[in-house]
């Protein structure tokens, strides 16, 4: 039985420093589109967040833990005498943790309907305001994290030829590289095996670029420059490995 990662209910919306706004919302076809997403950073601002485009440079302290950020999601809801929207935010796992009411406009012109829609969503936000978690808070969220037991590797699923062929070419090579690991496409993620073979992780997809919950077992692997960090909860110690990870 596999456990969840729960944080404590004392992390609210207002104690994430960061959001993150995608250039483009599912709902568009073009990147910042009616500038949609220029003015979701705009509006969030106001509320105190660091907020992102997910095209530009995250700083270190987000890089180090991306479940520092929650992301921005714009939801179309229009109608069609109505252009209707609301804005939602979601943590690094996916999870809902605010949606706003649903902003509205009767403009027939599109840009400035989207932007009245997104600007009438967020006016009911203005109670929403970034809000620096205490040390006190900051200890007690860790203490309430729930670690998961080690993952038991029981399976490696068949070997393309083109990855085994990769794989017995790395073993005949004397190397002081970092670990290799090759992804395997599973539901919802890859699983990524060694050299042996052999599952060293099951990675589950989250909604911010290059950055994957660790199935079974409490932490997340993210893309550092050009190689793959993993931090993970081992024996109640948080554990930090790097790997090439070859997709």
């Amino acid at each position: 039985m596999s456990n969840v990662i729960a944080f404590s209910q004392k992390k609210q919306v207002q104690n994430y420093k960061y959001i993150i706004v995608p250039e483009r919302f599912d709902f568009l076809k073009e990147n910042d589109q009616y500038k949609t997403s220029s003015l979701t950073k705009f509006l969030l601002q106001k509320n105190g967040f660091t907020v992102i485009l997910d095209s530009e440079e995250y700083p270190i302290e987000l890089k180090n833990n991306p479940c520092n950020a929650l992301t921005a999601n714009v939801t179309n809801k229009s109608s069609m005498f109505k252009t209707k929207v609301v804005i939602e935010l979601k943590d690094c796992y996916n999870k809902t943790v605010y949606a706003s009411k649903e902003g509205e406009s009767r403009l027939k012109e599109y840009k400035r309907s989207y932007q009245e829609a997104i600007r009438n969503a967020h006016a009911n936000m203005n109670s929403i305001t970034y809000e620096a978690l205490s040390g006190e808070d900051i200890i007690q969220t860790k203490k309430e994290v729930i670690v998961s037991k080690p993952m038991i590797v029981n399976r490696v699923d068949k070997i393309i030829p083109s990855i085994n062929k990769e794989i017995e070419s790395t073993k005949n090579k004397a190397t002081n590289t970092l670990s290799v690991l090759y992804a395997q496409p599973k539901e919802n993620g890859y699983q990524l095996i060694n050299l042996k073979p052999e599952v060293v992780f099951l990675i589950l997809n989250t909604n911010i670029q290059d950055v994957y919950i660790i199935k079974n077992k409490n932490g997340l692997l993210y893309k550092k420059e050009a190689h793959w960090i993993a931090e993970f909860y081992e024996n109640e110690k948080l554990v930090t490995k790097k790997y090439q990870i070859k997709f």
